[in-house]
């Protein structure tokens, strides 16, 4: 029996591509006005900024409980083995609960077969992961080495991004509402990575053109096999700069595939509008 393979919206993959692979995606929440919508089932990304850039703000809530309890459920009953690759533990609280309910499913079925495994990873990042294990399970690999394939890849996936306006960071306490100020007025732009599944500053570079040109110096310093690989590119709202900065890693690196997708909701309700963040593995493929 081939394995299932679970995540979450945090993944900014699009349905297409949920469709194509059999991926089960849990959809995380989006708050605004005092509605509540399933991100990227009930409001789409374009959306979400739309009516951030309009000046609405908006709270995200994890996966709750009781989607967790149906969807493990009803594949434990089943006996159909599946693997729960998890949003970044240090940014959402959607890890816990997952294994909260891993512990009530695994009492109730204690023959069932499955795994919930914090990725440490966000966005595309994430969503680079989910694709590779996807593409094994379908190959009909074992359930070994999924598990062993998604948690190399988990590890050594690099996450390199910039935010166009330090607000949206300062609103979400990433940074101090004085360097959210004297940023905008320097037109200074972060650049910022994942360590152990945290957000953490790397650089301030001043002016946006620059700061592209320094994401790829940084992929240069910490990929391997980048002509190889697949790369992604996530952007809030701003498809034009995805389409430029994986026009320069084409040609600098001679790169032949590149995902490039929406920011979601999830995300960009702390980076905003026009975020853009890199994606790729530090290391080679196994």
């Amino acid at each position: 029996m081939t394995v299932q393979i679970v995540c979450d919206s945090a993944a900014d993959l699009d349905l297409e591509t949920t469709d194509r692979l059999s991926i089960h995606s849990l959809p995380l929440k989006v708050i605004m006005n005092g509605e509540e919508y399933e991100d990227r089932t009930s409001i789409e990304p374009k959306e979400v900024y739309d009516r951030m850039r309009a000046g609405e703000s908006l709270k995200t809530a994890q996966v709750s409980p009781q989607a967790f309890r149906d969807a493990f459920t009803s594949y434990a009953a089943e006996g159909q083995p599946f693997i729960y690759f998890a949003f970044s533990s240090e940014l959402s609280g959607t890890y816990q609960t997952a294994k909260m309910v891993e512990q009530e499913v695994k009492e109730e079925y204690p023959e069932a077969v499955f795994d919930v495994v914090d990725t440490k990873a966000a966005s595309l990042g994430y969503g680079l992961v989910i694709m590779r294990v996807a593409e094994l399970a379908s190959d009909g690999a074992s359930y070994e080495e999924i598990l062993k394939t998604g948690t190399y890849h988990a590890e050594h996936m690099e996450h390199i991004f910039t935010v166009d306006d330090l607000e949206y960071l300062q609103r979400g306490g990433r940074v101090s509402r004085t360097a959210a100020f004297v940023g905008s007025l320097l037109k200074i732009k972060p650049l910022l990575h994942m360590e152990d599944g945290k957000l953490i500053p790397l650089e301030k570079i001043r002016g946006s053109k620059k700061v592209l040109k320094r994401m790829l110096e940084v992929m240069d310093e910490r990929g391997v096999d980048l002509s190889g690989q697949r790369i992604a590119i996530s952007h809030g709202d701003d498809v034009e700069r995805a389409e430029q900065l994986a026009a320069m890693i084409k040609e600098q690196f001679g790169a032949e595939t590149i995902h490039i997708g929406y920011v979601g909701a999830t995300i960009g309700a702390h980076a905003g509008p026009g975020t853009i963040a890199l994606f790729f593995l530090n290391d080679r493929y196994q």
